[in-house]
C-alpha cells in the first residue's frame, strides 16, 4: 500500500512541476522508472501535453544493494556529514568486480586507460582502488583534500604519508577515566552502547593499534601521546582522539 501511494505521490509531483514550471523532463535511476512514467501518463491525461523520463543505471554491489549504503548510513557529499577521508575510504574499499564501472560512471578518466584497469588481477587491483579514489573525492572535494585522504590513507595503512586527515574528534578531561563503551556512544561513534559493547567483544575496537580486551576499559590519560590517541574500529575504519580541556 505504502509503495502504491509513493508512486502516485510521485507522479503528481511530475504534474505540479509541469503546471507551476513547465517542467516535461524528470529524471531518476532505474528503480524509478514506473513513477516516472506514472507521472509522465498523468500529465498526458490531465493536460493533454507530452511529458518525459530518462533513468540511469544504478550502481549496485554484488548482493543487489545500492551502493552509497554502509553500516553506518549514507554516503553524503556533504563533509559535515561524511569526512572526506571516509568518503575516499568508500571508493578505496569498492568490491573488485565494481571498480572500472565506478571509473565509467563517476570519473573522467580515459576509457583507454580504463580498459587497463580492466586486466588487472589480484592485489594489483589495489592501484585502480586507489584511483577510483583519488578522482572521485576530488570530484567532490577538490584535489587538495583527496590528496590529504590519500596521505591519510597512506599514513594508516602504509605507514607514510601524512594522518592530519584521518577523522577527529574532540574529548574533554570530564570523559577521562569513564568507560570505553560510553565515550563511543556519546561522540556517536557507534550508534548505542550495545553496538559499542559488541565491537569490544568481538575484538573489533583498537587504541593506538593495541586491542582492546576489557569489556568495561576505561579512558585513560596515559593512552594519549602529545594529546592525541588513534582509534581503530573494525579493520578499517580510523578515528583520531585529541583531548582538549
Amino acid at each position: 500500500f505504502l509503495e502504491f501511494n509513493y508512486m502516485i505521490l510521485q507522479a503528481y509531483d511530475f504534474l505540479m512541476l509541469f503546471r507551476k514550471y513547465g517542467c516535461r523532463r524528470q529524471a531518476g535511476g532505474d528503480d524509478q522508472w514506473s513513477n516516472i512514467i506514472a507521472g509522465a501518463e498523468l500529465i498526458r491525461r490531465k493536460e493533454q501535453e507530452a511529458a518525459y523520463g530518462l533513468t540511469f543505471q544504478l550502481l549496485e554491489t554484488s548482493d543487489g544493494q545500492k551502493m552509497g549504503k554502509t553500516a553506518r548510513g549514507a554516503i553524503w557529499l556533504d563533509e559535515n556529514k561524511c569526512s572526506v577521508y571516509d568518503f575516499y575510504q568508500y571508493w578505496r574499499n569498492v568490491e573488485d568486480a565494481k571498480v572500472t564501472q565506478c571509473m565509467r560512471f563517476l570519473t573522467f578518466i580515459s576509457m583507454d586507460e580504463i580498459h587497463q584497469y580492466e586486466k588487472l588481477e589480484g592485489a594489483a587491483i589495489n592501484d585502480a582502488k586507489i584511483r577510483l579514489a583519488y578522482e572521485v573525492t576530488a570530484i567532490v572535494h577538490g584535489q587538495e583534500k583527496a590528496k590529504q585522504a590519500e596521505e591519510a590513507a597512506k599514513s594508516l595503512f602504509g605507514g607514510s604519508g601524512d594522518d592530519a586527515s584521518v577523522p577527529t574528534e574532540a574529548v574533554s578531561r570530564d570523559q577521562l577515566n569513564s568507560l570505553l563503551i560510553d565515550v563511543l556512544a556519546s561522540l556517536q561513534l557507534t550508534k548505542s552502547k550495545g553496538e559499542a559493547r559488541r565491537l569490544i567483544e568481538q575484538g573489533g575496537l583498537y587504541i593506538n593499534d593495541r586491542q582492546v580486551k576489557e569489556l568495561f576499559a576505561e579512558l585513560k590519560e596515559d593512552l594519549f601521546k602529545n594529546g592525541e590517541l588513534l582509534l581503530r574500529m573494525g579493520k578499517k575504519r580510523y578515528i583520531k582522539l585529541v583531548l582538549i580541556g
